[in-house]
C-alpha cells in the first residue's frame, strides 16, 4: 500500500524525468542520478496524476511491492511511475501489437505476461475499468482474506485517508495478470517493454535508464584492469595444462576489482592533465573523478574477462613445440605471435560485425552474462531496504557470506569427503558388478543416479542458476534420448564396441588397447601407411559414435532451424550490415527500438568499417603466418575458416543469446580440413586454430559486448578496452608458454607429471590431430562407420518437422521447444554423463521455475547473485586447494576419499562387457587385416 503525498520539494528532481515526447530519443531514457539522490523522494512526489491504488500495482507490477519504506524511492521506481503515467495510451497500444509479433514463440518471453498483453489488446477500446470497485468485488466474490498485519512499520507508512482497509487488502492482493484497471494496465506493459525489457531476467540485473555523466574509462579503471589481466592471464595460462585446472574466473577478479578501485578513490589525488591531440579532441585526464562507480567496475570487469578465456592456440604450440609431440622446431617466437593475434584479432572482428545479429536485437538475451552483471550491482550499486518473504539481508551482505560458505564447504568434496562429490552410491552396495557400474556409476559408466553429487562445483556443471528452465529441460530430454541411443549401441555390440569401455573419448585399436598414435607416425611426422596398415585403424567407443552423430546433425539442423525460426530478425540485420558499409554515415542503432539500443544510441558508435579493418589486417597476419613458416597451409585455407565461422557464427549465436546452450565448430573443421589434406597433421592443427579459435573469440567478445550493451559502456571505450586487452593477454599467454616450456615446469604434459600438468587438452589437440588429420576422416566414415555421414542429412531432415511444431504445435509445449538444444543435449558423454547434469536440473526447476514463478521478487533480487556467490566461492577455495595440499602432494587416504574410485567405477576390473582375447578366437575385432587401407 501506498503513502500518497502533496509535497512538491523534488520537483526540480522529478523534472529530469519528463518525457522528452518520444521513446526512440535516448534523452527519454535518461537521469542525473547525483540530483536524484540529493534528497529522499517519496511515492506521494511521484506519478501525482496516478490514484494510491494505480501506484501499489505499479510496485507489484515491478516487484518492489516488499520495500520497507516508500519515503525513499529507488531512482528505478520514480523513473517507471513517471513514464507510466505519461505515455499515452494509443502509443501503448501500438508497442504491445509489436511486442506481440516480436515475442512470438519467444521462450524467454513469460508465457502469463504473453496472454494478458493479448487480453489487454482484445479490450482496446473498451471503457476504463473503475480499479477499487473491481477489487471490492473480488474480495466479495472470492471471498479473498485479509491478510495479517505482518510489519508495524509497514502498516504505518499507509495513509489512511488514501484507502480504506478493505481496498488495502485488495491492493495487496490483486493479480497483476488480471484486469482491473485497463487504462493504467496497458500503460503499465508498454512502459515495462519500452522503458526496461520484456525479459524479468534481464530487468533483475539492469537499470531502466542511464546517466552519462557516470565515470566509465578512468585511468583507475584502466590501471586496475590491466594489473589483474597480467595477473590473470599467467594463473589462466600456467595451470590451464594442470589436471584437473585452475583459473581465475571473472567472478573471482570483480571481488579483487572492487576493493582495488575502492583504494584508487581513496589514494589518488583529485588532479588531472591533458593530452593534446593533432586533428582531434584531446584527451582529459582525471586521476580520482570521485566514487569508484558501477560503470567503471563493469569497464575493468570485461576488459579483464578477454583474459579468463584462454587462447585455444596454445594447446597448437605445446603440441608442434613439444618433443613428448610433434617436436616442430620452427615454431619460433615469431612464428607464435603471427598465430595468437591473426586468431584472436580475426575473432574481434567478426564478433563486432555480428553485433546487428547478436546484441542490438531485445531477443538476444545472453542469459549467461547475468550473473557477471549481478555482482557489479551487488558491489557497487547502493539498494533500498526490503522485506522479500522475510528476507532483508542486501545483495552486499547476501554475496559475502555466501561466497564465505561455499569457501568453506568446497574443502570437504574437493578434498576432505570427496566422495560428496562423485557420489556414486549405487556402486558402492557392489563394486565389482560391471553391469552396475556401467549404467550407474560416475566414472566409467552413464550417470543414471537420482542422487549424484553434494559438490556445487557438479551441479553448476551446465550453468543451473544461468541457463534458463526451458533450455536447460530440452537439454536434458537429449542427454537421454543419448543416454538410450548409447546403451543400444553398446549391449547389441554394434560396431564392435561391446569389446570397448561404453563411455570414453580415447581411441582404440582392434584389441582393445589405447590407440598409440606415434606407431604410425613416419619420420617427417606424417602418416607412414605401411606402418599403419601393420598397427591397424582406430575404433570408436559406442558414446563416442552417438556424440559424433549428435555433432553432424547438430551442425546442419541447427543452421537452417534457426534461420527459419528468426529469418526476420537475420534478414533486417543482414540489410542494416550492407547499408552500413555503403553509408558509413547512416547511424547503427536506426532500426533497433529496444530501449538499452536506444540509450545505447546516444553515444558514439565504433563502425562497421572499422572492425572490417581490423578483421583485414588480422588476415593479412594470418597469410603471414602460413607462407613465411612450413605450415603446409595454403591462404585459401585461412579463406575457408573464416567464412564458415561468418556464416555458422549467425546461427550459433543466435542460438547461444536466448538459451545459454553453445557448441564449437571444431568437429566440423577437422572433417572438412581432413577430407582436404588427407595424411598430413599441420594443416589440420592450423586452420583448426583458425576455424575454432575464431569462433569460440568472438563468442567470448560477443558476450563482453552485451554486458557493456545492459550497463551503458561508451561503445568506442569498450572497443579500446577490448582491442588493449586482447593484445596484452596474447603476449602474456605468449610469456607463459615460454616460461613453461622452456623449463620453468619439469616433465611438462608428462602423463605422470609430479604435480599433475600432464597436459590433458593437448592430448586430446594431439590425438584428434592423428585422427582427422592424419589418418583422416575418409577412414573413419567410409570404411568404419559409414552412417555417421548420413547423419548430417538426418540432421536437415528433421528441420521441417521441429519448424512444424514450433509453428502449429500446442501452444504450451511449443513456447518452450528448442531442439537444437535437444540435440545438443546428446554432446554430454564421452567422457562426461548424466551424473554431471542430474543434479543441474533440479537445481534449475527450484529455482529458475519453480522460485521464478512462485517468488519473483526474491528470485530477482538473489538469484543471481546467489550464482555468483557461489562459484567464486569454489573459485577460492579450489586455488587455496591446491597451493596449500595438493601442490605439495598432501594426500588424505580414508574411505570417504576411497571409496568413489573404487572397484570397476573406479577403472579397475572389467572395463568392456566383451573381452577380444575370450569371445573372439582371431583375437581381434573390426575390419579384417587386409580391408582397410
Amino acid at each position: 500500500m501506498v503513502l500518497e503525498s502533496t509535497s512538491t520539494n523534488a520537483q526540480e528532481e522529478l523534472a529530469a524525468l519528463k518525457s522528452s515526447g518520444s521513446r526512440y530519443d535516448p534523452a527519454d531514457h535518461e537521469v542525473n542520478l547525483e540530483a536524484i539522490r540529493s534528497q529522499a523522494i517519496s511515492i506521494g512526489e511521484v506519478g501525482v496524476n496516478l490514484t494510491p491504488f494505480q501506484k501499489d500495482l505499479i510496485l507489484k507490477k515491478l516487484n518492489f511491492d516488499s520495500l520497507d519504506t516508500l519515503e525513499d524511492l529507488p531512482v528505478a521506481v520514480i523513473f517507471m511511475i513517471e513514464k507510466i503515467q505519461n505515455i499515452q495510451v494509443n502509443d501503448a497500444v501500438d508497442i504491445l501489437k509489436e511486442t506481440l509479433l516480436i515475442h512470438n514463440g519467444d521462450p524467454n518471453f513469460p508465457l502469463e505476461d504473453y496472454d494478458f498483453i493479448q487480453k489487454l489488446l482484445e479490450n482496446s477500446g473498451q471503457p476504463v475499468v473503475h480499479s477499487i470497485d473491481v477489487a471490492l468485488n473480488e474480495i466479495e466474490t472470492e471471498k479473498i482474506q485479509t491478510p495479517p498485519v505482518e510489519d508495524a512499520e509497514k502498516t504505518a507508512r499507509i495513509d489512511a485517508s488514501s484507502l480504506s482497509d478493505q481496498e488495502a487488502s485488495a491492493s495487496r492482493k490483486i493479480d497483476t495478470h488480471k484486469i482491473v484497471d485497463w487504462d493504467l494496465q496497458i500503460r503499465l506493459e508498454a512502459a515495462v517493454i519500452s522503458y526496461w525489457s520484456p525479459y524479468p531476467e534481464v530487468r533483475a540485473v539492469t537499470d531502466p535508464f542511464d546517466d552519462p555523466s557516470i565515470p566509465c574509462e578512468t585511468f583507475r579503471a584502466y590501471l586496475c584492469a590491466l594489473i589483474w589481466t597480467v595477473i590473470g592471464s599467467f594463473v589462466n595460462e600456467f595451470f590451464y595444462h594442470r589436471n584437473p585446472p585452475i583459473s581465475l574466473e571473472t567472478s573471482v577478479i570483480q571481488l579483487f576489482l572492487y576493493p582495488s578501485g575502492k583504494l584508487c578513490e581513496y589514494i589518488f589525488p583529485k588532479w588531472g592533465f591533458t593530452i593534446p591531440l593533432p586533428y582531434m579532441d584531446n584527451i582529459e585526464v582525471e586521476l580520482n573523478p570521485g566514487p569508484w562507480s558501477s560503470k567503471e567496475q563493469q569497464f575493468a570487469s570485461i576488459f579483464y574477462a578477454v583474459s579468463a578465456v584462454t587462447p585455444y592456440v596454445d594447446s597448437n604450440i605445446y603440441v608442434q613445440k613439444l618433443k613428448v609431440f610433434y617436436g616442430d622446431t620452427w615454431v619460433t617466437f615469431g612464428f607464435q605471435v603471427l598465430l595468437i593475434l591473426s586468431t584472436q584479432f580475426i575473432g574481434f572482428g567478426l564478433a563486432g560485425l555480428l553485433r546487428k545479429f547478436t546484441i542490438y536485437p531485445v531477443k538476444a538475451m545472453w542469459p549467461t552474462i547475468l550473473p557477471t552483471l549481478a555482482l557489479n550491482r551487488a558491489l557497487v550499486n547502493p539498494e533500498r531496504k526490503e522485506n522479500i518473504n522475510g528476507w532483508t539481508i542486501s545483495r552486499y551482505r547476501f554475496f559475502f557470506i555466501t561466497t564465505a560458505a561455499s569457501f568453506v564447504y568446497f574443502w570437504f568434496p574437493d578434498f576432505i569427503f570427496q566422495a560428496l562429490s562423485t557420489f556414486n552410491w549405487m556402486c558402492w552396495i557392489k563394486p565389482d558388478n560391471f553391469n552396475l557400474a556401467n549404467i550407474t556409476g560416475s566414472g566409467i559408466g552413464m550417470g543414471l543416479n537420482p542422487i549424484t553429487t553434494f559438490d556445487w562445483n557438479v551441479i553448476n556443471f551446465n550453468y543451473a542458476l544461468t541457463v534458463p528452465w526451458f533450455s536447460q529441460f530440452n537439454q536434458y530430454i537429449g542427454s537421454i534420448i543419448g543416454f538410450f541411443a548409447i546403451i543400444a549401441v553398446y549391449y547389441s555390440n554394434k560396431w564392435w564396441t561391446a569389446y570397448l569401455p561404453m563411455n570414453s573419448n580415447y581411441l582404440f585399436t582392434n584389441t582393445g588397447e589405447y590407440y598409440d598414435t606415434s606407431q604410425v607416425i613416419g619420420a617427417n611426422n606424417d602418416l607412414d601407411e605401411d606402418l599403419y596398415k601393420a598397427y591397424g585403424p582406430a575404433y570408436f567407443s559406442a558414446a563416442n559414435i552417438v556424440v559424433y552423430a549428435g555433432f553432424f546433425m547438430l551442425y546442419l539442423f541447427s543452421f537452417f532451424y534457426q534461420i527459419i525460426i528468426d529469418w526476420r530478425g537475420m534478414y533486417a540485420s543482414m540489410k542494416d550490415l550492407i547499408k552500413g558499409f555503403k553509408d558509413f554515415k547512416k547511424p547503427i542503432y536506426e532500426n533497433f527500438t529496444d530501449p538499452h539500443s536506444r540509450m545505447m544510441s546516444k553515444y558514439k558508435e565504433v563502425p562497421d568499417w572499422v572492425y572490417l579493418v581490423v578483421l583485414l589486417i588480422s588476415f593479412v597476419l594470418g597469410i603471414l603466418c602460413v607462407e613465411l613458416f612450413p605450415t603446409q597451409t595454403p591462404v585459401w585455407g585461412i579463406v575457408f575458416a573464416v567464412v564458415l565461422n561468418f556464416v555458422f557464427l549467425v546461427p550459433i549465436t543466435s542460438l547461444f543469446a536466448t538459451t545459454g546452450f553453445q557448441f564449437g565448430l571444431n568437429v566440423l573443421v577437422e572433417i572438412c580440413v581432413g577430407y582436404m589434406f588427407p595424411g598430413k597433421y599441420l594443416p589440420l592443427i592450423t586452420l583448426k586454430a583458425f576455424g575454432y579459435n575464431t569462433g569460440g573469440q568472438s563468442l567470448a567478445l560477443i558476450e563482453d559486448m552485451k554486458s557493456a550493451h545492459y550497463v551503458k559502456i561508451p561503445p568506442r571505450a569498450l572497443f579500446r578496452g577490448q582491442m588493449i586487452s586482447t593484445f596484452v593477454c596474447a603476449f602474456m599467454t605468449l610469456a607463459t608458454i615460454g616460461f613453461e616450456i622452456g623449463g620453468g615446469v619439469k616433465d611438462l604434459c608428462d602423463p605422470d607429471q609430479s604435480n599433475g600438468f600432464s597436459c590433458p587438452q593437448e592430448v586430446i589437440y594431439y590425438s584428434s590431430s592423428i585422427q582427422y588429420g592424419l589418418i583422416g576422416p575418409r577412414r573413419f566414415f567410409d570404411q568404419e562407420y559409414p552412417i555417421l555421414r548420413y547423419c548430417f542429412l538426418i540432421g536437415f531432415l528433421l528441420v521441417p518437422f521441429a519448424v512444424a511444431f514450433k509453428w502449429y504445435g500446442p501452444r504450451k509445449l511449443a513456447a518452450g521447444f528448442q531442439p537444437s538444444a535437444m540435440i545438443g543435449g546428446i554432446l554430454i558423454y564421452a567422457p562426461y554423463n548424466l551424473a554431471y547434469y542430474t543434479p543441474g536440473l533440479y537445481a534449475s526447476f527450484a529455482f529458475m521455475y519453480y522460485i521464478k514463478k512462485k517468488y519473483t521478487t526474491w528470485w530477482e533480487k538473489y538469484n543471481y547473485v546467489l550464482s555468483g556467490a557461489l562459484q567464486a566461492g569454489v573459485a577460492f577455495s579450489a586455488i587455496i586447494i591446491f597451493f596449500s595440499v595438493q601442490y605439495t602432494n598432501v594426500d588424505l587416504s580414508w574411505w570417504g576419499n576411497n571409496v568413489p574410485y573404487a572397484g570397476v567405477d573406479g577403472g579397475s576390473g572389467q572395463q568392456s562387457l566383451k573381452n577380444v582375447t575370450v569371445d573372439l578366437a582371431e583375437g581381434y575385432f573390426g575390419l579384417k587385416w587386409g580391408t582397410f587401407d
